[in-house]
C-alpha cells in the first residue's frame, strides 16, 4: 500500500471514528438518562453499521470523483460536482445504512419502535380504550376526549390503530436521518476537496520551481558555451600571431593552451570553482597572453590567502582579464598593467581586475563579456552578486565582482 493510500485510510478511520465516539459521548454520558432497560446492545451494533456504511459510501464517492478527474474542471462546475455528489450519496447512505441495520438482529430502530409500541399500548390501556373498538367507530372517533388520546398517542409514540385495529407505524425521523447524513457526507467531501486543492496548488508550485531552476540551469550552460569559444577564438588569434614570427614560442603556446583546455572542459559541469583553480587558469591564460604582448603587458596579483579556498562560477575571473586586456592594454600602444585583487570584506568575496586605460563611454552593459557576467551573478545568487565597472583617477579601470559567502 502506498503512503498515499495508507494517509487516506488513516484519515477514513479516524474521521469516522471520531464521529463515533462525539455520538457515544452525547447518548451513553450527556443523554445517558434516556435509556431505559436494554437497547445499549442494539444502540452499539446500528452504530458500528452505520459507521462501517459510512466509510464503505465515502469511498464509492472518492473512487467515482477520481475517475471523473474534477481537478481539471473549472469552479463552477466542482461546485455542481458537489452539490450533486453530496445529495446522491447522502440518500444512498440513510436507505443503505437502514437496510443493512433492519435486517440485522439487533436493529436499534426496532428496538425502539417495539418500545413505543409497548409505550403506546400502555397509553391505551391507562386511558380505557384497549376494550374498545374507537378505530372502527366514527362515533367514539368524533368523542372529544377519545380524539384527542388518539392524537396524543400518536404524537408520543408515532403508533397508531387503522380502521382494521392493526397498529402502524409513523416514522418521522427518515427526513432528519438525511438531514444528518446530508452534513457528514458535506463536511467529508469538503475536508477531500479542500485538502487535494491545496496539494494540486502545492504540486503546481514545486513544478514551477523545478521547471524555473531548469530554465536557470539551461542558461548557465547556455552562458558558459558562449564564454568557452570565445576564450578559444582570442587565444588561437595570439597563437596564430606567433606561428611566423616564433614558431617555438607558438608550441609552448599551443601547449599552455591545452592546460587551460582542459581545465576548462573540467570546470564545465560545475556550477561553481575553488578560487585557487580558477587562477591557475588565469595564469595559464596570462602567460600565454604575455607571449603575445612581452614587455607590453605587465601582471601584478594581490590574493588574499583566505579567499583561496572559496567557491566562485567557472572562467568568471578568466573573462574579466581577458576584458581587461582586449579593452585596455591591446589599444595602447605601451600597453600597461592589469592587476588581479582578491579579498573578503562584510562577509562578500570581492574580484577585482585592474588595467590601464580609460572607461569609454558610454559604457556598452549589453556587451558579450559584461552581460554574461551580470547574468550568471543574478542566475546563481538570486541578485545578491553584483558586478560594477568604474574608473580609477581616469588612469586606470577596475571591474570588481561581489559574491555573497554563505
Amino acid at each position: 500500500m502506498s503512503k498515499l493510500n495508507l494517509r487516506y485510510w488513516l484519515c477514513q478511520f479516524l474521521g469516522w471514528g471520531m464521529f463515533g465516539i462525539i455520538a457515544l459521548y452525547f447518548n451513553f454520558i450527556v443523554f445517558a438518562d434516556r435509556w431505559g432497560k436494554g437497547g445499549k446492545k442494539e444502540y452499539l451494533i446500528s452504530l458500528a453499521i452505520f459507521l462501517s456504511c459510512g466509510i464503505l459510501i465515502t469511498h464509492l464517492l472518492r473512487t467515482v470523483i477520481k475517475k471523473i478527474n474534477w481537478l481539471k474542471f473549472s469552479f463552477n462546475k466542482i461546485v455542481i460536482i458537489f452539490i450533486l455528489s453530496v445529495s446522491i450519496t447522502s440518500i444512498v447512505f440513510f436507505y443503505a445504512a437502514n437496510a443493512v441495520e433492519h435486517r440485522s438482529r439487533y436493529s436499534h430502530d426496532n428496538f425502539i419502535k417495539n418500545k413505543r409500541l409497548e409505550n403506546a399500548k400502555q397509553i391505551e390501556a391507562d386511558a380505557g380504550m384497549d376494550t374498545l373498538d374507537y378505530f372502527s367507530n366514527v362515533q367514539l372517533l368524533t368523542d372529544s376526549l377519545i380524539h384527542k388520546q388518539v392524537l396524543e398517542i400518536k404524537k408520543s409514540t408515532g403508533w397508531y390503530r387503522n380502521k382494521k385495529g392493526q397498529w402502524n407505524y409513523e416514522d418521522k425521523n427518515d427526513l432528519f436521518g438525511i438531514y444528518q447524513n446530508l452534513l457528514l457526507i458535506s463536511l467529508w467531501m469538503l475536508i477531500y476537496l479542500v485538502y487535494h486543492y491545496v496539494q494540486k496548488n502545492r504540486n503546481d508550485q514545486l513544478d514551477r520551481l523545478k521547471l524555473e531552476n531548469t530554465v536557470k540551469e539551461l542558461e548557465l550552460k547556455t552562458i558558459k558555451s558562449h564564454i568557452n569559444p570565445h576564450f578559444i577564438f582570442n587565444s588561437l588569434n595570439s597563437i596564430r600571431a606567433l606561428v611566423d614570427e616564433n614558431p617555438e614560442r607558438a608550441r609552448t603556446a599551443i601547449t599552455e593552451l591545452s592546460n587551460i583546455l582542459r581545465s576548462s572542459m573540467k570546470t564545465e559541469n560545475a556550477e561553481t570553482v575553488p578560487l585557487a583553480r580558477e587562477l591557475d587558469i588565469v595564469k595559464d591564460y596570462l602567460a600565454l597572453e604575455q607571449m603575445r604582448f612581452e614587455e607590453r603587458l605587465q601582471i601584478e596579483l594581490c590574493i588574499d590567502e583566505d579567499t583561496l579556498q572559496q567557491h566562485v562560477p567557472p572562467m568568471m575571473l578568466q573573462t574579466l582579464v581577458e576584458n581587461a586586456i582586449k579593452h585596455g592594454i591591446s589599444k595602447r600602444v605601451d600597453g600597461g598593467l592589469v592587476k588581479i585583487i582578491t579579498t573578503i570584506k562584510e562577509n562578500n568575496l570581492l574580484l577585482m581586475v585592474q588595467n590601464t586605460g580609460e572607461l569609454e563611454a558610454p559604457i556598452n552593459m549589453d556587451g558579450f563579456g559584461i552581460k554574461s557576467t551580470q547574468d550568471r551573478l543574478n542566475l546563481m545568487y538570486q541578485g545578491k552578486g553584483t558586478f560594477q565597472i568604474h574608473s580609477i583617477d581616469n588612469a586606470m579601470v577596475e571591474s570588481k565582482v561581489i559574491i555573497p559567502l554563505a
